[in-house]
């Protein structure tokens, strides 16, 4: 690890040298040529806005300015990422009222939310409700968009789904990227900074002309190190990091910008990056309560093991034996191309992506040795994107008009392997002993009961799973999106999108040691059954633990094809009246889709279950239909966009009403993932957001966001979802990770020192109210309201050239959980009374940086 650190250290100083020297090579042209009379993506400037008329935004897919786009946008410019600190779309959530990013077991886990709808779970089977796009270039999920953004230009959150120019998984809204493109004049931005927690890194940007006034390139490289936020306690090993979710990345991306003619421009976009990082670990936040208080935790402890001290879990002493690391590389390339012809422009976007991680973890978070999963390619999840989008959009008269198609191919490869430790054989013969006689016995599973009939019950250290998944995702659609102007001042939009999403699976298992423990368990439960049934019914409530699909024999050797193909139409309609030069009224209806998928996990029926008793053959039998609905949403929006105090304000106000149906929801329940279609969920609320240039000083951004996100079921439907899941919520619960309010404000002032010099401050806040952060409403998962906070102090000259800063981030040190869940193994006898654990939110942070700019 030293010596890589010092190798990526030597070649980002090499690079920022070259930087440095490459000036008189780029500096034969400092004049930038004239611009495209139509080009929809103009090469704008990284300055901040200093009025309302130039917030400029591309959420139709052509350039407007904010205030004339019936769609709620939060747009932050180039300054204010950079004086927040926001490197990635986790960083983003601050600025941006109503919009949520969570991690979870890896930083490739991220979910998304935008008013209170997000993905649920971590299977890469589901797609995202939040769409992440990148210079154009739609991402497959959330996680494989986290990353260095590197030097963007702004980032558009659109609210409410954006499907018809968008596409599917945009039910929630998109995350839209703007990155800074190559300039036909000379630039170096660099930085270089440093931190608590070790913390270590720097970035450098160089671009201008090669060829004067038709070829510009631009080279972007960050390096960005620091030690973990845990200190962990390894037990006995073979875990040796000794800290957790640290950061060690690098990343690098390359742009050429080509204007052969007036009318002809070309965009190619390269770049790659990889992380190595111990991470993510979870701390446990409560004991386990009933039949007697701590018992999973004392047994934990009997085995020698230790899970923590969940009255403490902001100390950050985590426990783990097994390791965390995680090994992550993005690499793709673009090719946008733009060509005026006729009254419009045609617009050309081709992509392919490779995205892989390898993680796993200690998934009982303890230094006990009971279950866990390899860090290797056994658990690695890939997609191999190829994207190609064509379309042709300009105006005609009284009509502004987008027509075009789009085509992707997704290859989807997913490794998991599950094994037990050494511990979980004596650590579930102390549990179900302690359930069932009173006391614990080590030896339970080999002479309680019935076990001693069928030679005794034992897993293997080392046997599990392994599963091998191969997923093809061919998706093709057509869309339209025209804006009729009646007058000047009254128009409508239509939009329509239709798509055809075809899936196909493979899916291959096997298991270490054959499930031969699983096997003995459940000819052991046979012969209760048979003898013993008053015994078996004490059991009842933990039997399923001992044949959980993971350990199932059914799946030796086990092969399974599954296809869908779904067709599905989508779109928008907006109708716009400007009442005056400052006042914009619209009301608008939108629907969105998010296409079905499979549950990539293995299902069998649920021990208990009609069909699935006790010893019975079904229990260990697999179910091959592991099919999920698509997921829709209608929603319908009315909204104003003001400009007020001579172009100065932007105050802008939206009410809507959102309604998914067949939400698509991952539970964990402490044993297994439960993929599950939710039939009714209901969004609804105000958004209101605003830019104010108050002073030529002073600048002011922020809004709010009331979203009230509830389940709609009915009586049949609740007690299913209970059933199913271990749901904790009524009929009518808002959903985990939504709260009802949502607020941010940032303010920006500059003073000026003397002539040359001035200061520059930033300070941002975002508060959001309580909400439950487990998928199962756990009232033990609550988070309660909590604000957090950044600010940066900077002075340099007025040209900009130098800038030396320091800056906190969660200033106030604010203590928050981002998901909480159900312990493995640890939850019995309900998921109610049992440990929970959680991943906690980065505590505070501090440093300085040092800037140039030329």
């Amino acid at each position: 690890m030293q010596s890589r650190s010092i190798l990526r250290l030597v070649v980002s100083g090499t690079a920022l040298a070259v930087a440095m020297q490459a000036s008189p090579i780029f500096a034969q042209s400092t004049t930038p040529p004239a611009p495209a009379a139509r080009a929809p993506l103009p090469i704008t400037s990284l300055d901040a806005p200093r009025t309302v008329d130039e917030i400029i935004v591309t959420a139709q897919k052509r350039s407007e300015n904010l205030q004339n786009v019936p769609i709620v946008v939060t747009t932050v410019s180039h300054q204010l990422l950079q004086d927040s600190g926001v490197k990635d779309i986790k960083d983003l959530a601050l600025l941006a009222p109503g919009l949520l990013v969570t991690s979870t077991s890896s930083e490739a886990s991220t979910t998304a939310r935008i008013r209170g709808i997000g993905t649920v779970g971590d299977n890469a089977g589901l797609e995202s409700s939040v769409g992440i796009v990148i210079d154009g270039v739609y991402r497959p999920r959330n996680g494989v968009g986290f990353g260095d953004l590197g030097n963007v230009d702004r980032i558009e959150v659109l609210k409410g789904p954006q499907g018809t120019l968008f596409g599917k998984s945009a039910t929630a809204g998109v995350i839209n990227i703007i990155t800074a493109a190559p300039k036909n004049s000379f630039g170096l931005d660099a930085e270089l900074e440093g931190g608590n927690y070790g913390a270590i890194g720097g970035s450098a940007e160089i671009t201008g002309p090669i060829v004067k006034d038709k070829l510009a390139a631009s080279l972007y490289f960050a390096d960005r190190q620091r030690d973990g936020f845990f200190d962990v306690d390894t037990g006995d090993g073979p875990r040796t990091a000794k800290h957790d979710t640290n950061r060690d990345f690098y990343t690098i991306r390359g742009q050429l910008l080509f204007t052969p003619t007036d009318t002809l421009r070309f965009r190619a976009i390269a770049d790659y990056s990889r992380r190595n990082e111990d991470c993510c670990i979870a701390v446990i936040t409560r004991a386990s309560q009933a039949p007697a208080p701590n018992l999973a935790n004392n047994l934990v402890a009997a085995l020698g093991g230790n899970d923590g001290d969940p009255a403490h879990p902001y100390d950050r002493n985590a426990y783990a034996n097994r390791p965390d690391g995680q090994h992550i590389r993005d690499g793709g390339v673009s090719l946008q191309a733009d060509w005026d012809i006729g009254p419009g422009t045609l617009t050309s976007i081709t992509s392919y992506r490779d995205w892989k991680t390898k993680a796993g973890f200690d998934a009982d978070f303890s230094t006990a040795d009971l279950d866990y999963l390899p860090p290797d390619d056994s658990n690695s999840t890939q997609f191999r994107t190829f994207s190609q989008e064509l379309r042709y959009g300009g105006s005609s008269g009284k009509l502004d008009y987008v027509i075009g198609g789009f085509y992707s191919h997704e290859k989807l490869r997913q490794n998991t392997s599950i094994l037990v430790g050494d511990d979980f054989t004596p650590y579930l013969s102390l549990l179900f002993s302690s359930l069932v006689e009173g006391h614990p016995d080590p030896t339970f599973l080999r002479t309680g009961l019935t076990f001693p009939f069928v030679g005794g019950v034992n897993y293997a250290s080392g046997s599990g799973s392994v599963d091998r998944y191969r997923q093809t995702d061919d998706t093709y659609a057509i869309f339209t999106n025209e804006t009729f102007h009646f007058t000047d001042a009254l128009s409508l939009n239509l939009g329509g999108r239709y798509s055809i999403d075809k899936k196909d699976l493979n899916q291959t298992s096997s298991n270490i040691g054959g499930g031969a423990g699983c096997a003995a368990a459940n000819a052991a439960f046979g012969i209760l059954n048979a003898i013993n049934p008053a015994a078996a019914q004490q059991l009842d409530a933990v039997n399923g633990t001992l044949c959980l699909p993971f350990l199932s024999p059914g799946y030796n050797n086990f092969s399974n094809h599954q296809s869908e193909s779904e067709h599905v139409p989508t779109g928008t309609a907006k109708l716009v009246y400007r009442v005056n030069p400052q006042l914009l009224l619209y009301g608008s209806y939108a629907r969105g889709y998010k296409a079905g998928g499979f549950n990539l996990d293995r299902v069998e029926c649920m021990v208990g279950d009609a069909g699935c008793a006790p010893g019975s053959a079904a229990v260990n039998t697999p179910i091959r239909d592991t099919r999920f609905k698509a997921e829709t949403n209608n929603a319908f929006e009315i909204g104003e966009k003001a400009t007020l105090f001579d172009r100065k304000l932007l105050f802008n106000v939206a009410a809507f009403y959102q309604s998914y149906k067949d939400f698509q929801l991952n539970t964990f329940n402490g044993l297994v993932f439960v993929v599950d279609s939710i039939p009714k969920v209901i969004s609804k609320g105000v958004d209101a957001d605003f830019v104010w240039f108050a002073a030529p000083k002073l600048t002011f951004q922020g809004g709010v966001t009331i979203a009230d996100t509830r389940y709609h079921l009915n009586g049949t439907e609740l007690a299913d979802l209970e059933h199913r899941t271990g749901f904790l919520g009524g009929r009518h619960s808002r959903l985990s990770l939504a709260p009802l309010v949502s607020a941010s404000l940032s303010g920006t002032y500059t003073q000026p020192l003397g002539e040359n010099y001035q200061m520059r401050f930033n300070m941002g806040a975002k508060y959001s109210s309580k909400y439950n952060t487990g998928s199962d409403l756990d009232p033990g998962k609550m988070q309660k309201a909590y604000v957090l906070a950044n600010a940066r102090l900077a002075f340099g000259p007025r040209t900009g050239r130098w800038s030396i800063e320091a800056w906190a981030e969660n200033l106030f040190d604010t203590h928050y959980k981002q998901v909480a869940f159900d312990s493995g193994f640890q939850n019995v006898p309900t998921n109610a009374t049992g440990v929970l654990d959680a991943f906690l939110g980065a505590p505070r942070t501090f440093g300085g940086t040092l800037r140039l700019k030329y």
